[in-house]
């Protein structure tokens, strides 16, 4: 009998909250969680993933509803939610029941109902507030907010939990507009003395309940443990059940909910990547989704021609996208026009903006976007800056399965922490480096990450452009670079960029030196992007000459191995022809030291047009290893006086006599194919009577150049013959 007076005075808060909390815990069944959601945001859906991963009974309000409470950017609001609880709590009739009420945009679970209720039994009242270090919305009340020895003093209204009965009793006087706030109509029945003691309301002072971000960012880590990861207050050392990113802390709960509740972890790794996926496989053509490419070419950039040709080898089917390219470089045009012209019908449609048309980048994107908005097949809008090098065929295809609204690809530039998106941002906006990032760019940690800036590559669903991106200034701000104006207003939206890094997806050019005032100004591309320019000019078995000793000796001391391509090849005749300036072939020479040249050629030099120092990190990467290998002891610093260019031709300089090299060792790289483009030719090495006579195009020769290797040029008896010589260490 006892046992059920205790139960009815704990109902009406008449009898001790210790006494009430002596009664054991309370069940799981009895908890429901209520929130408010009009819109089903990203956010929103994280709610709802925490909540199911934990298995909590979720019932949410105001579906359909016009949002007309506000937000944290704007005046106090919220008052809609009052509403909405106080309608719902009307048909709770179980005086059992606890009720949590959370906001669900911005909030997520890192614990269970167990805990939970746990937790707010060893409160020991009836309704517990979550608490804030700051007071809002009117700091004129701080004075009438009862003082506590320790924790946070002020109510926080985006989490409370209670008994029902309890919170009826709450909301029985409100009778406010969706717009007036309800973190106002909270605090002043918590500052009322007898109100607040007849519904026994006590706050969440030291975040065992709740956690409120904003003003409280210093006090929160996350913490893993055991395979599990929480947020940890480390102020109160306490394990928050709830996390709510109220005010202007998005960000910060976005980089919490990267990882709470377990959806990466040390043991596991990324758990979600394979959750509501998209899969592509077994259908036909024409049942892939369209999408639009959006090509964006601003500043002059290097191996335009390669981005076309990757462009190209995208594993998708070509019939079901759209390409809109925007050129602001008129540079370029001929690499725009040449891809167009082979490969345009190729595609289910093509637009072209060029430069002769004066649209700004900025009015460019929003034409992009706009294709896409208004052909109502298109699906996707896939947006690809041209100094993108898109190294994996199926990163279209990957991102589409991924099946998130705005997905991008980790990008890096090699040897360089920096990628394509920020993983923090500083109070003013820009560049921040977030705990994780290090981790992130060099794949010790792999998964989806939802980060605040991204930039030269990402995938959006039509959808959102049609829908909450629809505006068409989402580029336009008086303070931030466009990107960053995009980016935030995405981010305002509620819309959550996402970026993986599961794939290895290629990497982005340097442009800041490019220079355009060559005929193939990517020859000139070895310091700035290494990586490209080796990919592009650097044999494809080179590696094989040093790891498998692919390497031949035709004569005595002599070795063989490929080093170029055969567009380095094409691209250095090309460049050559294109400067025009061949040497007469005299022994008259005033482009070398003392003006006399012993044995000429009709030539031109490496500093003829500007390239020594580009030539010099040639022999340094690539001959001076295989030098080192060949010659045991022998150590090279690459040095040069002479590097250049030779052209043989019947009518012209068909051979070159008998000579030695002013050079500790020679470089003879061929050009171009005998028997397709010349006939003849070749180099004799008199001392072993041994003759090269049919060079391989981008094949080197490596010989000592004094004393023992007296060498000449065989006769080119038809068309022209190239090939590029180097006096290493003269």
């Amino acid at each position: 009998m006892r046992g059920v007076l205790v139960v009815l005075a704990c109902l009406f808060a008449s009898f001790s909250p210790l006494a009430c909390n002596q009664q054991g815990s309370i069940p799981e069944g009895d908890l429901l969680v209520l929130t408010v959601a009009t819109q089903e945001t990203d956010g929103f859906r994280r709610f709802l993933r925490s909540a199911k991963h934990f298995n909590y009974t979720i019932k949410v309000l105001g579906r359909g509803e016009t949002w007309k409470g506000g937000d944290y950017m704007s005046p106090p609001g919220g008052g809609q939610k009052v509403r909405l609880l106080k309608s719902a709590l009307e048909d709770i009739q179980d005086e059992n029941r606890v009720i949590l009420f959370v906001d669900s945009y911005d909030v997520i679970f890192s614990s269970g109902p167990r805990e939970l209720l746990k937790k707010f039994q060893q409160a020991k009242h009836r309704v517990v507030f979550s608490a804030e270090t700051l007071i809002w919305p009117d700091r004129h009340l701080e004075d009438k907010h009862p003082h506590v020895r320790e924790g946070k003093r002020f109510l926080g209204a985006g989490g409370f939990i209670g008994y029902a009965p309890n919170l009826k009793k709450m909301l029985l006087d409100w009778s406010g507009a969706d717009s007036e706030s309800d973190q106002l109509h909270f605090t002043k029945i918590y500052i009322n003395p007898e109100k607040r003691k007849s519904i026994n309301i006590t706050l969440d002072n030291k975040c065992r309940l709740f956690q409120n971000l904003h003003g409280a960012l210093d006090e929160v880590v996350l913490k893993f443990e055991d395979g599990r990861v929480r947020a940890r207050n480390v102020l109160y050392d306490t394990l928050p059940v709830i996390i709510h990113g109220n005010g202007p802390t998005k960000l910060q709960i976005n980089y919490l909910g990267n990882y709470i509740p377990n959806l990466w972890t040390f043991e596991t790794g990324c758990t979600i990547c394979n959750e509501n996926l998209r899969s592509l496989s077994g259908l036909q053509e024409s049942e892939y989704p369209v999408v639009v490419i959006g090509i964006f070419i601003q500043q002059p950039t290097p191996f335009v021609t390669v981005f076309f040709e990757r462009l190209l080898n995208l594993k998708y089917p070509k019939n079901r996208l759209q390409l809109f390219i925007y050129n602001q470089e008129s540079h370029h045009e001929p690499h725009v026009r040449t891809f167009l012209e082979y490969h345009e019908s190729e595609y289910q449609g093509v637009k072209l903006i060029g430069p002769e048309e004066g649209i700004d980048p900025v009015t460019s994107r929003n034409i992009g976007f706009d294709m896409c908005r208004d052909n109502i097949d298109c699906e996707y809008f896939f947006s690809v800056d041209v100094d993108v090098v898109l190294k994996n065929e199926d990163t279209l295809r990957i991102l589409i399965e991924l099946n998130k609204p705005f997905i991008a690809p980790m990008m890096t530039k090699p040897g360089l922490l920096w990628t394509n998106f920020w993983g923090a941002l500083s109070a003013d906006g820009y560049y921040a480096r977030s705990e994780d990032y290090v981790d992130i760019v060099q794949g010790h940690r792999v998964g989806l990450w939802n980060v605040p800036y991204v930039s030269h590559i990402f995938l959006m669903k039509a959808d959102v452009l049609r829908t909450d991106l629809k505006d068409p200034d989402l580029f336009e701000s008086a303070t931030l670079d466009p990107d960053m104006a995009f980016c935030s207003k995405v981010r305002n939206k509620g819309v959550f960029m996402f970026v993986t890094n599961v794939h290895t997806y290629g990497r982005v050019l340097s442009t800041e030196n490019y220079q355009t005032n060559h005929l193939h100004n990517d020859l000139w591309q070895v310091f700035e992007n290494p990586v490209e320019w080796e990919e592009r000019y650097i044999h494809e078995n080179y590696s094989k000459v040093l790891k498998d000793g692919f390497i031949e000796t035709p004569c005595p001391d002599v070795y063989w191995f490929p080093v170029f391509t055969d567009v380095a090849c094409k691209h250095l005749i090309e460049e050559m022809e294109h400067f025009g300036q061949w040497s007469g072939g005299g022994n008259t020479d005033n482009r070398i030291q003392g003006g006399y040249e012993n044995v000429p050629t009709i030539d031109i030099h490496m500093n003829q047009v500007g390239y020594e120092k580009e030539w010099h990190k040639f022999l340094l990467d690539y001959v001076a290893p295989v030098t080192e290998k060949m010659y045991p002891g022998y150590y090279t610093r690459a040095q040069f006086d002479l590097a250049f260019v030779v052209r043989y031709k019947p009518d012209e300089q068909p051979a070159l006599r008998p000579h030695h090299d002013a050079s500790t060792f020679t470089i003879n790289i061929a050009l171009n194919q005998v028997g397709i483009d010349y006939q003849g030719g070749g180099c004799r090495f008199l001392r072993y009577n041994c003759s090269i006579d049919a060079p391989r195009r981008g094949w080197a020769l490596m010989h000592p150049g004094r004393l023992t290797h007296y060498h000449e040029g065989l006769p080119t008896v038809e068309g022209v013959r190239y090939i590029v010589v180097s006096f290493v260490d003269p």
